[in-house]
């Protein structure tokens, strides 16, 4: 227990909290280029699921940290902005470079004493004062563009407009919910590097003070609440499935304050077996903690499954009701009045050729529908982008990493200096998650606009007229009479 005491100690003093955090931000820049770049790469048209362009809509401009230009062209459609990715990686080159020369500065310094972490936390201070001045520098220099979209995507989630909420920022907002963790630790790094701070341990927190932390980190949580709230006030809006969406966010606070709370067990927890309890991190006994644990678990797995069913669009988890490749029963056989009184006998073919025949026309006449008909490995969906592998792993790593997530969202884990390693490893594990959940979210979105703008009236050029269409019909197919009286009207009671 000695040794990984020291050897986290060694990790906070070579590698301490505001260098991490600034390392974490550099991953998220790299990460969002490679986003960008994959999608290009397998020809996903990124840039129209996104809703990027110019234009004004309700006021607001569509504009966002995703830079790349509107093309509606269907799922395999590579973008006019085949760069769109290339401004970015000089993003993060230019970021990791100076990121990287602060840390080989300070470790220069330190020589690995801890005893002189503390005399040169004006390095990592220095390293983040920069980056946030370069981010709103008014000047058109470091990547003014980028910048830009940047900061008016976090103006537009902070207030959305009043009808509608765009993709791009839906995307935006969800990977910000990835950096929760990171939120606070910038709020425990401001509080390490002012005077009376140290880089070696956590800054104690007393009285509502104690409450900030939590609050910063359920931050990007409310942000995606309320766009889920707007979505469901929208006129156009029939669904409630934002509401359902909202109740994923809402859960993530239970688990963020319940975690803050953690302290009142902590006492208790003292008060009866003394102060060796005091650093054990399971106290089953004690009811907070198992409200907070039961709010873990459900976040959790609702988040799992929101992410499998509705951001992937996959079937594994679906109720059978309602999944895609249900039966779908036979359509209706048209009805000839014309031929109801006709003494010959109709041409009797085979029933199952016959049908066959009719759902190919009805399969051309509404190609929408094709898509339901079309066989599909089990648990995923009719129209993959992306090698067919790649689906259950995702699924499989989302579990895991999701399993994570009260680890991710408990501060009061986090008080325990021994786990600075443990925990920087787990958000890195939610970044490059959230990582991989943006190609499989934006592959979804695009095949669902890519449906939407299939035609749906039936084409005329190569069919002919309607009334040819129901000749053809006619000769191929036998239908069912109803009786009829003499006049020739069909009868009330058939």
């Amino acid at each position: 227990m000695k040794s990984d005491f020291v050897d986290e100690l060694y990790f906070s003093a070579a590698f301490p909290l505001p260098f991490r955090v600034l390392c974490l931000v550099g991953l998220g820049i790299l990460g969002w280029a490679t986003n960008l770049h994959g999608l290009h790469l397998w020809n996903i048209d990124a840039a129209g699921t996104l809703e990027l362009s110019t234009h004004t809509h309700d006021g607001y401009r569509l504009t966002s940290p995703l830079p790349t230009d509107r093309r509606s062209a269907g799922w395999r459609h590579a973008p006019v902005a085949a760069g769109a990715h290339r401004p970015v990686y000089r993003v993060f080159v230019w970021y990791a470079g100076w990121t990287l020369a602060c840390w080989v500065a300070f470790r220069g310094a330190t020589r690995a004493d801890v005893a002189l972490v503390d005399q040169f936390k004006f390095v990592p201070a220095l390293a983040a004062l920069c980056v946030l001045t370069a981010l709103v520098c008014p000047f058109n220099v470091l990547y003014k563009h980028e910048r830009d979209r940047f900061l008016q995507a976090v103006h537009r989630c902070l207030s959305p407009g009043p009808h509608r909420v765009y993709f791009s920022d839906v995307v935006f907002a969800d990977m910000v919910t990835s950096f929760a963790k990171v939120l606070g630790d910038v709020w425990l790094s401001v509080l390490m590097l002012l005077p009376g701070g140290g880089l070696l341990s956590h800054p104690v927190q007393e009285g509502m003070a104690r409450w900030i932390l939590p609050t910063l980190m359920s931050l990007p949580y409310a942000v995606r609440l309320r766009q889920c709230l707007v979505e469901f006030n929208a006129p156009a809006n029939e669904s409630r499935r934002p509401l359902f969406n909202a109740l994923k966010y809402a859960s993530s606070f239970p688990v963020i304050f319940l975690s803050a709370a953690q302290r009142i067990v902590v006492s208790d927890v003292v008060a009866l077996k003394g102060e060796a309890a005091a650093s054990q991190p399971w106290h089953g006994e004690h009811q907070l903690f198992r409200l907070w644990l039961l709010a873990a678990a459900f976040n959790s797995l609702y988040s799992f499954w929101w992410d499998v069913t509705n951001d992937w669009g996959l079937e594994l988890l679906r109720p059978q009701y309602t999944s895609n490749n249900a039966t779908i029963p036979a359509p209706p056989r048209p009805l000839l009045l014309p031929r109801l009184h006709s003494r010959s006998v109709l041409p009797k073919h085979d029933r199952s050729s016959s049908v066959d025949e009719f759902s190919e026309d009805l399969t051309e006449y509404a190609p929408h529908a094709s898509p339901q008909r079309r066989a599909h490995p089990y648990g995923l969906r009719s129209v993959l982008l992306f090698p067919l592998p790649v689906y259950p792993f995702a699924i499989l790593v989302d579990l895991v990493l999701r399993l994570t997530w009260s680890a991710k969202l408990s501060s009061h884990l986090h008080a325990y200096s021994e786990g600075d390693l443990i925990i920087f490893w787990i958000e890195l594990a939610e970044v490059v998650r959230r990582w991989m959940w943006v190609f499989l979210r934006v592959e979804w979105e695009t095949v669902k606009d890519a449906e939407a703008r299939e035609p749906r009236s039936p084409p005329r050029s190569d069919r002919g007229d309607s009334l040819r269409d129901r000749e053809v019909i006619i000769e191929h197919d036998d239908f069912e009479m109803v009786a009829s009286d003499i006049s020739g009207r069909g009868s009330e009671a058939g």
